[in-house]
């Protein structure tokens, strides 16, 4: 019975400590490495640019724009106005992912709710910018109406 019970609470210790996740947990907030109502207001930007394997678009670069304009709650709506195609709107949310200490800037795109990509970024006040891996944005590289999945590298000044 002494075996039994030593081998029972060396089960439950182990059990306890193995279960405890606290510090892999995720949490989403407004108030990171900045407030994101900082960043309410209009932004045009300097850079739009989208990437895959070996192709790479500046939309600004290549004569066109892209706006965006955030609301105080961080939601925000983004148009890309190329010059070889209609201009489309994007929207989405932006917010800090919490984890193990470090803040992420991070976006929810309105057509993938619940899910959320993160990004560098810089942002001195006046100048913001991001960009993501792999599958953080979409483009239509080849004008056949067909969105592809790339990286995004943004630079906006505040207008």
């Amino acid at each position: 019975m002494k075996t039994f019970t030593y081998l029972f609470l060396i089960s439950l210790i182990s059990l306890t400590f193995s279960c405890s996740d606290d510090d892999d947990e995720t949490v989403l907030t407004k108030d990171g490495t900045f407030p994101i109502s900082e960043l309410a207001g209009t932004w045009d930007a300097t850079k739009a640019q989208f990437s895959v394997n070996t192709v790479s678009v500046d939309v600004v670069e290549d004569g066109g724009t892209a706006l965006m304009s955030v609301q105080s709650n961080g939601r925000f709506t983004l148009t890309i106005n190329p010059t070889d195609r209609d201009s489309y709107t994007v929207s989405g949310e932006m917010f800090w992912e919490a984890w193990k200490q470090t803040f992420y800037f991070a976006i929810v795109w309105d057509d993938d709710p619940g899910d959320w990509d993160t990004y560098g970024h810089t942002y001195d006040g006046t100048t913001l910018s991001f960009n993501g891996g792999a599958d953080t944005g979409e483009y239509d590289f080849d004008n056949d109406g067909d969105m592809e999945s790339c990286s995004v590298h943004f630079i906006f000044d505040r207008s």
